[in-house]
């Protein structure tokens, strides 16, 4: 075990202190102004949502062009670690995981609520009547948008900049590395990168912190329904100190497969609780909404995405979109980081399809599930409502307590928010103890149980404080640390497209030739200086003099013996097989007249024609240049990431098999983890 002595000299104080000091800022702001915490809090929030609530709209919605354009360019083809690498994990058990993360606290304290809220009170720039049932439509499509392509769209910018620049980079899992392509080496490893971090850490610990304040309250609201105890500040404390005990000793203990079980229980709890309900709930009449709701939301997608209702008075934007986007910016490092862990080997366009349109449709169907049943049983039965209002906290609880066996499913709701509570605290602080040790994977136990104790605070604090304004003050706290994150992570987008462009033009692809008849011409590339930079170019076999080294990109001529004489071979340098040299494995003589060559396709505009021979050239400095610079760290990343196995010679890389790993070690880390960092809240 470390001592503190050797925890302190592991921490990257840059970061570290900074970010504390900036957490206790907000904690003693909410302390100093508890008197007048709601008005505080409110008006904070309502000061965000009018400056730059239009901000995060824009930008959340440019993260789903970008995520667009990376799945329909050429972008998509590029591996998310090197060229030969398949996937870590199998498509079924990828998606189990993505599943995972698609679930959280959030569904199931909004589960009910929020599509019941739209219903009851819709937003006034919609023009529609609240209770009707183009309001019932209206709720489930704005809850679609809130969970939906734009929350995952999120994600995939930090998740698909730390499996790019980790797997196939070689840098440390942190967020300030999405920066290197735009910043370069220097800047990230200096006061900017230490700034990105430091507001990586402040968003995600109180993103997670709000997460477990809404956990708290459905938590409190719930023992409360079933008559089991008057809830108040202080038992909302008790439960806070309960459940954050739970999860320090989850994060210490290193028994990594009891909290991998831990899991896998939650979410087996979870689908059993949507079953029940689709069972024993109007079951047809959910499997008709489900499909309308699909299809509504895609209806309905190009006219809320851009939405910032100028001209309304409600405060409906604020409260709910917005509050939305600045709540899955804080979460962006957490669950980024844990889908790009379990995403190594595959493509982006593998990756960014699977991590939007899986939870996506693991939304649909909860929300349609607990959201259409409770909007269904206030239309026919009007009694979802406390005193004429939607009660957030036991709206879920309410709608159970009509079906069989409430009493059950209530506890088990319970449950299911608890091992969520657990896991979601254990996971976050495991992340944010890496960020503020500048992507350690092997933490120190001392820092794991700071954070976990820090965010147990925090929302203890924002709870307690925020009073009946609780829900107002978790809130704000997610829209007020998401605002220079939001920035980080547009520039992030700017950075990766950077490094995919000089990715995409260093990269050969391989084309299958073959000569039809066994006769026939083709031709050769051939090249004094092999490399990504190959121009292919009319060639015939020498007759005479020594070999020279060439680059293949066509059959040898049939009938000529050509290929029987091997007077062709493999460039010393290639993307895929790094290091490997014609004497390091011998060339395969064709079958078949057929063989597997690499091309690199060369601009237009650096082709040089020779007006009299007619000789194509090309001008070698033309094309984008490597933002990273060729760098090299030391660091088992880096010689297990594709450019690490290029650079450093290592052809096979990773763990020998095609699926690299990541880091391991023995006292419970995310390297140790299959399914890295827990579910997201």
């Amino acid at each position: 075990m470390r001592t503190i002595q050797d925890a302190w000299r592991g921490i990257r104080k840059p970061v570290f202190i900074p970010a504390s000091l900036i957490i206790f800022g907000m904690i003693a702001f909410a302390v100093i102004y508890s008197g007048t915490a709601e008005d505080a809090f409110t008006s904070l929030k309502d000061g965000i949502a009018d400056g730059v609530g239009w901000w995060y709209i824009l930008s959340a919605t440019g993260f789903v062009l970008f995520a667009v354009y990376c799945v329909f360019s050429r972008v998509g083809s590029i591996r998310l670690g090197r060229d030969d690498e398949r996937p870590e994990f199998g498509v079924f058990s990828w998606f189990a995981m993505l599943f995972s993360a698609g679930m959280g606290i959030g569904l199931v304290f909004y589960g009910v609520a929020e599509p019941l809220s739209h219903y009851i009170i819709p937003p006034e720039s919609g023009g529609i009547e609240g209770g009707t049932d183009a309001a019932a439509n209206q709720a489930m499509q704005l809850t679609m948008y809130h969970w939906g392509l734009h929350a995952w769209a999120i994600y995939v910018v930090v998740g698909l900049g730390l499996a790019y620049m980790t797997y196939r980079k070689g840098r440390p899992m942190s967020v300030r590395w999405l920066l290197e392509p735009l910043l370069g080496r220097k800047r990230i490893e200096g006061p900017i990168g230490h700034a990105i971090d430091v507001i990586a850490v402040v968003g995600t610990l109180f993103g997670i912190a709000t997460s477990l304040g809404f956990g708290v309250q459905q938590i409190s609201a719930g023992l409360e329904y079933l008559g089991w105890l008057t809830v108040d500040n202080p038992v909302k404390i008790v439960i806070i100190v309960v459940v954050t005990a739970m999860a320090t000793f989850s994060v210490v203990s290193g028994v990594t497969k009891g909290l991998k079980w831990l899991s896998n229980i939650n979410m087996v709890l979870a689908a059993l609780l949507a079953l029940f309900v689709l069972v024993l709930g109007p079951t047809l009449f959910l499997a008709q909404a489900w499909v309308q709701n699909l299809g509504g939301y895609i209806q309905a997608l190009p006219q809320m995405m851009l939405r910032t209702a100028p001209f309304s008075d409600d405060s409906w934007l604020a409260d709910w979109t917005i509050f939305y986007w600045g709540w899955w910016m804080s979460w962006a490092p957490f669950v980024g980081m844990f889908i790009a862990r379990i995403s190594r080997g595959r493509t982006i366009r593998e990756f960014i399809a699977g991590v939007i349109l899986a939870p996506t449709i693991i939304a649909s169907l909860w929300f349609t599930i607990f959201g259409d049943s409770g909007i269904l049983r206030q239309r026919d039965d009007g009694d979802m409502l406390v005193d004429g209002a939607v009660d957030t906290n036991t709206t879920l609880f309410h709608m159970l307590d009509g079906l069989p066996l409430g009493i059950i499913t209530s506890v088990l709701a319970i449950a299911v928010v608890v091992f969520f509570f657990v896991t979601s605290s254990d996971s976050g602080s495991l992340v944010i103890d890496m960020l503020s040790t500048g992507g350690d994977m092997n933490t120190p136990k001392i820092t794991r149980v700071y954070w976990s104790v820090l965010e147990g605070v925090a929302a203890a604090i924002l709870l307690v404080v925020g009073g009946a304004g609780s829900l107002t003050a978790l809130q704000t706290a997610s829209i007020a640390t998401a605002v220079p994150f939001s920035i980080v992570l547009v520039l992030a987008c700017v950075s990766m497209l950077k490094a995919f462009r000089f990715d995409l033009a260093h990269r050969p692809r391989y084309i299958h030739v073959s000569t039809p008849g066994g006769g026939g011409s083709t031709l050769l590339a051939t090249s004094d200086r092999p490399g990504p930079d190959t121009a292919a170019q009319a060639s015939t076999p020498p007759e005479s003099g020594p070999e020279p080294e060439r680059e293949l990109v066509g059959a040898a001529p049939a009938g000529e013996g050509a290929a029987s004489e091997h007077w062709w071979r493999r460039s010393k340098v290639s993307a895929t097989f790094a290091g490997l040299s014609p004497s390091d494995r011998p060339t395969p003589e064709p079958q078949d007249d057929s063989i597997v060559v690499r091309v690199h396709e060369i601009p237009v505009s650096a082709l040089e024609v020779d007006p009299e021979t007619g000789t194509v050239g090309f001008d070698r400095s033309a094309g984008p240049s490597d933002p990273l610079g060729g760098e090299v760290f030391d660091t088992q990343e880096f010689a297990e990431s594709a450019i690490g196995a290029e650079m450093l010679g290592n052809g096979n890389g990773g763990n020998g098999n095609g699926a690299g790993s990541a880091p391991g070690h023995d006292d419970g880390g995310a390297g140790d983890r299959p399914d890295g960092p827990a579910p997201r809240g």
